[in-house]
């Protein structure tokens, strides 16, 4: 297998708002074109940091090969933008699921290959016990990693924690593409995922909920949303799904008899439930003079 990353960021010189040159760093990006066994799969834009994490767990969790064992060779070639494969069994049945592909809402555009949807049943996750304290010393570990993103932004970042630590960290342009990386490790470290927590910076899409059930982690959190679909499939999974995770701020999706509330913030004071009737009075006329502006 080669080692065959690249620079992740790269010094240019832009013109600021005040007419100023100055010297910054931006993202790279580039294409990498999967080949295994001679035979064209993907072309994946990627920040090339860990391009063959990056093919071995992008073709795991697109179901094509179960384990390590059946890669004999992955060669990365970045003056062809090429990763080239051989697999010891050869991948001639792979025709049918080539054939099916679904684009999905990842970054840069993910794409899911053939019956995923359809073999989600044999996932069977354990029942994690997550308490509230950790998981908040946890977020704030994670706050001095993002190295990519520090220098030159546009990249997202994966992570795979066990407890309050942070084992591995990945960014890419795409979460996809970081979660495959993380993917890759798992596979080649023969790590088991049951006792660890998945944390994107992305949205949790169905996408994300499908890789993370089948790298075997029971919890998905992240400081952006979730999706319906991310929802619905988090729960028949049995992922338990943390989302607008930060600071001492969280809001669970599925999974909430998974943690226990041991470090509860004080309550705010002030919010709008606890307004007086004056002040419902004042806002139910502030609205009644709007619509009269607006009917004039």
């Amino acid at each position: 297998m080669t080692s065959a990353g690249i620079e992740a960021s790269y010094p240019v010189s832009v013109m600021d708002e005040y007419g100023n040159t100055r010297e910054i760093h931006i993202t790279g990006e580039r294409p990498l074109t999967i080949y295994v066994d001679k035979q064209e799969i993907v072309t994946l834009m990627t920040l090339g940091k860990y391009p063959e994490l990056l093919v071995i767990g992008y073709l795991h969790n697109q179901g094509f090969i179960k384990n390590v064992e059946e890669i004999k060779a992955v060669q990365v070639d970045w003056d062809i933008d090429s990763a080239v494969v051989v697999t010891r069994n050869g991948s001639e049945n792979w025709e049918e699921k080539l054939n099916k592909r679904t684009v999905t809402t990842g970054c840069g555009q993910g794409t899911v290959f053939g019956d995923i949807m359809e073999n989600l049943e044999d996932i069977n996750l354990p029942r994690p016990t997550l308490l509230q304290s950790s998981f908040y010393r946890l977020l704030h570990n994670i706050r001095v990693y993002n190295e990519v993103y520090k220098k030159s932004g546009a990249v997202h970042g994966c992570a795979l924690c066990e407890g309050e630590n942070i084992e591995v960290f990945i960014e890419d342009v795409g979460r996809h593409n970081a979660t495959d990386a993380i993917a890759g490790h798992m596979l080649l470290e023969g790590i088991d995922g049951s006792d660890k927590l998945f944390y994107t910076t992305g949205r949790l899409t169905s996408e994300m909920v499908i890789k993370v059930a089948q790298m075997g982690i029971p919890v998905l959190f992240s400081r952006a949303g979730i999706t319906q679909m991310g929802m619905e499939l988090s729960k028949k999974l049995g992922v338990t799904t943390i989302a607008r995770a930060g600071g001492k701020h969280f809001l669970v999706y599925s999974g909430a008899d998974t943690l226990i509330f041991d470090a509860k913030p004080a309550e705010k004071s002030g919010s709008r439930l606890e307004t007086s009737g004056n002040d419902n009075e004042n806002i139910s006329l502030h609205e009644r003079r709007s619509k009269a502006e607006l009917s004039v």
